[in-house]
């Protein structure tokens, strides 16, 4: 018997994969696996319907404490953003993959499936783990040149129930960290996207009265919110909910693909936003100038990494040793305040602050004004030298 594991996640493309997969390739048996990273919970029993109505087996993996654990705290120590994207969809995709291909070995299946096109990012990430094994990987949106409005129509034929339309074509991914919305009339950089599109967050509105929120770190991680421990998953989907009354966490932006190919791009990451923001700003307060300057040059190598798929390159490994070294340091709280549409850091502390108070205030006695004369005569003193010689 032939068969095949297919990365699903119950949306237009994965769906229409599962027929296709049949009568394009002549598998006898489709496998689904759909993994649980945070998406609306209407979203996994929507995939788990469809997919048991659909495929010949499927599969539903809970990974939302792992992706935090092992996806978004590194994220957060690691000020994970590419061009201004936090990351979430391209952070999941190793995740979803690995699952994928936990269950093809489990099963001894030797083929392995997903449903991304040959214009995007997913692929790479999706195979950049799948070719890493013996098995056989099919692409049928790329191997089949397929255009949306061609899948729409062939599930429709099919009976395939899935809420996209050729006047409403939007692609949207979710997980707990992120939700992007693509294609159709967004695909046009000039075209404002229409309110409608929007899940997470409200319309940014003045007057709406602003919302102070304090989040705690230890060693880079954040484990409290408002004076209140949780776990990672529980704060993250609770600044998700409190950032999105403000409007936090939009972003509208033209992103360079690996492809070389740019592209429109809307997302929402209330959450993201949020910590990310307030985890950079206590960097600040802890962090040797040093530090700051060379870990700005590896959290990009990271994050560019981490958009690339190459989660499991050699140099991943090596850049998150650094950044868990430069944790060690990154205890404290910081206040954020959350205003149409705006989160901003208003306060912070810390046991190891660098901040030393009693010699930086303006009514300081500890350090003597005199002794900065010296330094001064020989601060910018090549450049007065060349100034005098004319050159």
């Amino acid at each position: 018997m032939s068969e095949v594991v297919l990365a699903y996640s119950g949306g237009l493309d994965t769906s229409v994969c599962i027929p296709l997969l049949r009568e394009r390739y002549g598998f006898d048996k489709v496998v689904t696996v759909l993994v649980d990273v945070g998406q609306p919970r209407s979203d996994i029993e929507r995939g788990n319907l469809r997919a048991k109505q659909l495929a010949d087996e499927h599969y539903t993996i809970d990974a939302r404490e792992e992706f935090v654990k092992t996806c978004l705290f590194p994220l957060i120590k690691a000020n994970g953003s590419y061009e201004g994207y936090v990351l979430g969809t391209a952070i999941a995709r190793p995740l979803i993959a690995s699952k994928a291909v936990q269950i093809a070995k489990q099963k001894g299946i030797k083929n392995l499936a997903h449903g991304c096109t040959g214009r995007g990012n997913d692929q790479l990430r999706f195979e950049a783990i799948f070719r890493a094994t013996d098995c056989r990987v099919i692409a049928p949106m790329r191997e089949l040149d397929l255009a949306r409005e061609w899948e729409i129509d062939y599930a429709r034929e099919h009976g395939i129930d899935v809420p996209v339309t050729k006047d409403k074509p939007w692609s949207i991914d979710e997980n707990i960290w992120s939700r992007s919305i693509e294609g159709g009339k967004l695909e046009d950089p000039y075209f404002e996207p229409p309110e409608e599109i929007y899940g997470w967050t409200k319309t940014p509105r003045g007057d709406r009265a602003p919302q102070i929120v304090e989040i705690g770190f230890e060693l880079g991680i954040p484990v409290s919110l408002d004076g209140v421990r949780m776990g990672g998953l529980e704060l993250i989907e609770k600044l998700n909910r409190i950032g999105g009354e403000h409007g936090v966490g939009r972003t509208d932006m033209v992103e360079d693909r690996v492809l070389g190919l740019k592209a429109r791009e809307n997302y929402e990451h209330p959450a993201a936003t949020i910590l990310l923001a307030a985890h950079k700003d206590l960097e600040h307060l802890v962090l040797s100038r040093a530090e700051l300057k060379f870990k700005i040059m590896v959290d990009e190598a990271w994050s560019e990494m981490v958009y690339m798929g190459l989660v499991e390159d050699p140099l991943y490994a090596d850049l998150n040793a650094f950044v868990d070294q430069s944790q060690k340091r990154v205890n404290g709280s910081v206040k954020m305040k959350l205003y149409c549409g705006n989160a901003l850091s208003v306060g912070r502390q810390s046991p190891d602050a660098l901040y030393a108070q009693d010699m930086v205030s303006f009514d300081s006695q500890t350090l003597s004004q005199k002794d900065a004369e010296g330094f001064a005569k020989y601060h910018g003193f090549q450049a007065r030298l060349l100034r005098r010689k004319g050159i």
